[in-house]
């Protein structure tokens, strides 16, 4: 199944072009991390992933539906976490999920569960505001799970986050299709199996499979847990494959 086809999507600010024209296709399972430098158009493609905004041209169908037509439809089957949290500064941790778990027909149990699987079950009476950013960030990634859905789009979602709430990245993608916004090129080759370069709101370079499947470390299937993988596999761009290099090939740097 295609979870997301794109066809010459285009948006625009005024006059000018922030992204595309692009061609895009994500198959169920997959997971895509879209790498590129400040304004290549990363936020502006998940925005529009997200339905967040309308684009200007070309075509974006979700699961096979019109993502402009059909956005109300789709919002349900889709988790987000952009730059802006979307949490409530006065509300309690678990007030804040609460809330948006009867947006989605479920209930307190949901909230108390979405809150225990990102390590917050502790912090569940603390206004937003008395929560660390870390805390915030998990927080958020709790909300965009709490409804089970079956495509993720996260922009830098590793911000603020230690080492063990990067494990719960891991936790958290599995079973789902994803596309992650990220400069972190070691993170982007242990989480995902594609890569899109984009520069100047252009695609730089399908970077194609980051590695084989069988040859990823092992991630951790608890909170909390750390992987195989050592800290320093994979942190410079000279040990990945020479197809996840193509941005360098033409002059681009993913930083």
């Amino acid at each position: 199944m295609i979870v997301v086809r794109a066809r010459g999507l285009v948006q625009r600010f005024g006059d000018r072009v922030a992204l595309g024209p692009l061609d895009l296709e994500l198959a169920a399972g997959e997971r895509l991390a879209v790498l590129g430098g400040n304004g290549a158009g990363k936020t502006t493609l998940l925005r529009l992933l997200a339905t967040v905004v309308r684009p200007a041209a070309g075509r974006l169908e979700l699961f096979g539906l019109d993502a402009t037509r059909q956005r109300e439809r789709l919002r349900a089957r889709l988790g987000y976490v952009g730059h802006q949290l979307g949490l409530y500064p006065a509300l309690t941790a678990f007030e804040n999920l609460e809330f948006f778990a009867r947006l989605y027909g479920l209930g307190r149990g949901e909230a108390r569960t979405a809150l225990e699987v990102v390590g917050l079950s502790g912090a569940a009476g603390r206004r937003l505001e008395q929560l660390s950013r870390g805390q915030q960030q998990r927080l958020a990634l709790a909300r965009s799970v709490l409804h089970d859905p079956e495509l993720l789009i996260l922009d830098e979602p590793d911000a603020s986050l230690d080492a063990e709430g990067r494990d719960l990245l891991a936790t958290l993608f599995e079973g789902r299709s994803v596309v992650m916004a990220t400069h972190d090129l070691a993170l982007a080759r242990e989480l995902c199996g594609r890569a899109l370069l984009l520069r100047s709101g252009r695609d730089a370079g399908h970077c194609g499979r980051l590695r084989p499947p069988e040859d990823r470390p092992r991630v951790p299937r608890a909170i909390g847990r750390w992987g195989p993988a050592t800290e320093a596999e994979g942190t410079s761009p000279s040990a990945w494959p020479p197809a996840v290099r193509i941005g360098e090939a033409r002059g681009v740097s993913p930083r």
